[in-house]
């Protein structure tokens, strides 16, 4: 009489040909048993092409905040020496001239830029330099690169160009009435009375 084989040992045996073929198919590095399929290959080179056209935006954008950031140091290391030359000698007309060029410089070189991108470039400027160089520029473009600014960095700005201009504007009136005092007695004639 022959003995049938129980369940219990035709399962261990199962389990004992998975284990061996698992450990086979891992050794030889094909874990999940499937080869890549012209679908997964053209997503992989579409998402490499994406990252090398990302990567190649980032440094463009590296490259154009760098330019930035040397063109500020420029205009600021020439305010500095035009100061120190202002404070040595007195009068001398060129000084203010080369400053101002080099502000409408840069307030086109942050026109030419993308607006986001300016902003977050312009906001790291001292506040001095920001007005300076909003003064110059369109106001489409300096209300652009506001918009794109944080809010706290836009009201400073904003502030700052508001004081500019009523000081400006305080200025303009006051010279106005002294002129005619000081050059003589200008004024309507008084009726006897």
């Amino acid at each position: 009489m022959m003995a049938r084989p129980s369940l219990l040992l035709l399962m261990a045996a199962a389990s004992a040909i998975a284990a061996v073929a698992n450990a086979a198919s891992i050794a030889t590095g094909d874990q999940d048993g499937t080869a890549k399929t012209r679908l997964g290959n053209s997503i992989e080179r579409d998402l490499s092409a994406r990252d090398q056209d990302a990567a190649k935006r980032q440094r463009a954008l590296d490259l154009r905040e760098q330019a930035a950031k040397a063109a500020e140091q420029r205009l600021a290391a020439s305010v500095e020496a035009q100061q120190k030359d202002a404070a040595g000698a007195p009068g001398t007309p060129g000084a203010p001239a080369a400053a101002e060029i080099q502000f409408d410089e840069l307030a086109r070189i942050y026109q030419a830029m993308k607006p986001a991108k300016a902003a977050a470039v312009f906001e790291q400027l001292d506040m001095e330099v920001q007005m300076k160089v909003a003064q110059r520029m369109r106001p489409a473009s300096t209300a652009a690169i506001l918009a794109a600014m944080s809010p706290k960095g836009a009201a400073s700005l904003s502030m700052a160009l508001a004081r500019k201009s009523a000081t400006k504007a305080v200025a303009a009136p006051v010279a106005a009435q002294a002129g005619p005092a000081v050059a003589g007695p200008a004024g309507p004639a008084r009726k006897p009375g």
